[in-house]
């Protein structure tokens, strides 16, 4: 009986840090929204005076050609390479402040969704913010981990009805856990070890606007033994050394897929060959 209560005291710790984090969290977004907001105008700017200055620049590069026998052969040459170095760097300026942006506007559309609303979401850019962010936030804590990170992502995706604030969770708990076990195979292989995560997302129709979206993520850290697999979608059951896991995230992330999103969470392991996650959600395009 004893035993029995020393567990529910363990449960009952378990839950109050979670409900500490999950207060944090959402003070955290909604900081992050209104910082994300204040970002985006200054963003603006940067491409906007990035585009202009590409028009002010090929106007200069027609001067400069119908000016060419008054300034020399040599010295019209050097400004025309000038004038492509710096074509070339704007155009790096306005790609990386549209990637950017589009973050931001992830980061935006989450913020605004109601808890379990559905809302047009490209999923295929949700997933690869969410795998990078992961990684990056791993990087943040180990400046050693490194990592191949090997992405399928087809281009052109319509846009898909889902709960962006869940599915993006989702995805950031799996590549979590794949970071976690493949950084953990690292400590324990050394150099000759390769870390890599694959990830894949495919749209199989199922009619004119319904069908199915797949997400695979797959590692090649720890795997996991039948006993650890059959347990691993348990409610407080982690494998991570105390202090680095409450054991709820993928319990959480299975109610968020099977539950709220009406799908499939599976996943296929073997011990030190690695794992695959999988999300098999019906969808509806948004048209």
């Amino acid at each position: 009986m004893s035993e029995e209560i020393e567990d529910l005291k363990k449960q009952v710790e378990y839950l109050q840090q979670q409900l500490n984090k999950q207060e944090k969290m959402a003070s955290l977004g909604l900081l992050s929204a209104g910082i994300a907001h204040e970002i985006q105008n200054p963003l603006n700017f940067v491409i906007n005076f990035s585009k202009m200055s590409t028009t002010l620049l090929e106007d200069m590069q027609d001067i400069v050609k119908d000016c060419k026998e008054k300034l020399g052969e040599d010295d019209a040459a050097d400004l025309q390479d000038i004038s492509e170095d710096l074509k070339e760097n704007l155009a790096k300026i306005q790609e990386h402040g549209e990637r950017a942006i589009s973050i931001i506007r992830g980061i935006l559309l989450q913020s605004r969704g109601k808890a379990g609303e559905m809302l047009p979401t490209d999923i295929g850019q949700l997933v690869h913010e969410y795998v990078w962010l992961s990684y990056h936030a791993m990087r943040a804590n180990d400046k050693n981990f490194n990592i191949s990170i090997q992405e399928e992502i087809p281009e052109g995706l319509p846009k898909f009805m889902v709960v962006p604030q869940d599915l993006s969770r989702a995805v950031l708990n799996v590549m979590n856990n794949a970071c976690y076990t493949v950084r953990e195979r690292t400590g324990l292989e050394g150099p000759d070890y390769k870390p890599t995560i694959q990830v894949k997302v495919a749209y199989t129709p199922k009619g004119a606007s319904d069908g199915e979206i797949r997400i695979d993520i797959t590692d090649n850290g720890m795997g996991m033994t039948p006993e650890v697999k059959a347990k691993i979608f348990e409610n407080f059951f982690t494998t991570k050394p105390a202090g680095q896991g409450t054991g709820l995230g993928m319990g959480i992330t299975y109610d968020l897929i099977t539950k709220n999103h009406k799908g499939q969470l599976l996943v296929e392991t073997e011990p030190k060959v690695g794992s695959t996650f999988t999300f098999i959600i019906p969808v509806k395009i948004v048209k």
